[in-house]
């Protein structure tokens, strides 16, 4: 309710943007607040690393994966097809390349989220089924966003993972784009040309807004599972009693410089599809 009434003023005072302009205005609010969590302030001084990144991969896949599949089946519908353009922009088939890469043949079986990325994808599902024109937001914060600062994101990662090559990085070439610029005004100019009635534009603004807060929740899920867990073995530790040990790749001790750890990549990335204002 809170998102609909911030939407609703803030277009009122827009009637004559065209859309893209519309969405920034709209979420410049929900930007300013994901900048300026606790994660983001504190990722200026980390680094990425290898497991930072395979963790980060394991998001991306089922986000893209709930986001390409629901574009795909309604890439007929008037609010995605002139937005719909799978040979130059469609990630999964990077992703997936990159996650056996670096976790092998059986990496299906060795993805781990957070329940902040299952909301996410269910939403895109949800959307998918009931208001298709939403995906629209949902494409344009994460596409854009990928092509604005995918090749500097993709550079300060193999560096700072040491890799020789860019295997394992295939998420952040776009190969069927030969100029990210241009394809952006593009992209904008087709997305402008939807035609919407006022209450699926307004639909849309709130969808962009929530784009962003699902990002941020994300970090706040990762953030409480990281407090969950210290907590758990600094009783452990004070009653020194032997526990079960949470399995993701290993014990848990593993687990908590990997959560710590992912939590600096998944801040870059919003810094990177939350970067539309640089569009």
């Amino acid at each position: 309710m809170e998102t609909e009434t911030k939407t609703q003023m803030a277009t009122e005072q827009m009637t004559d943007m065209d859309l893209s302009e519309q969405i920034k205005k709209v979420t410049k609010e929900s930007h300013i607040r994901a900048e300026n969590t606790e994660l983001m302030m504190s990722f200026q001084k980390a680094q990425v690393t290898l497991q930072q990144y395979k963790l980060l991969l394991c998001s991306l896949y089922e986000i893209y994966l709930a986001l390409e599949e629901e574009l795909d089946r309604n890439s007929s519908h008037p609010g995605v097809a002139p937005i719909y353009f799978p040979a130059e922009l469609a990630r999964l088939e990077a992703i997936e390349k990159d996650l056996e890469y670096f976790y092998g043949q059986d990496w299906r079986e060795k993805i781990v989220v957070p329940a902040a990325t299952k909301r996410y994808c269910h939403r895109l599902r949800q959307i998918g089924k009931e208001n298709p024109e939403f995906l629209l937001a949902h494409a344009y914060t994460r596409y854009l966003g990928d092509l604005s600062g995918g090749q500097v994101l993709g550079r300060i990662a193999q560096k700072s993972m040491g890799l020789k090559s860019n295997e394992g990085l295939s998420f952040f070439a776009f190969p069927g784009v030969t100029s990210p610029n241009l394809f952006k005004q593009l992209y904008r100019s087709r997305m402008n040309s939807v035609e919407l009635t006022e209450e699926e534009r307004n639909g849309v603004l709130e969808e962009a807004v929530r784009a962003f807060e699902f990002n941020i929740q994300v970090f706040d899920d990762l953030q409480k599972m990281l407090s969950v867990t210290e907590d758990t073995l600094q009783n452990c530790s004070t009653h020194s009693k032997p526990v079960q040990m949470l399995q993701i790749n290993g014990s848990l001790n593993k687990t908590i410089p990997l959560l710590r750890m992912v939590l600096g990549l998944f801040v870059a990335l919003a810094t990177v599809s939350m970067g539309i204002y640089a569009f």
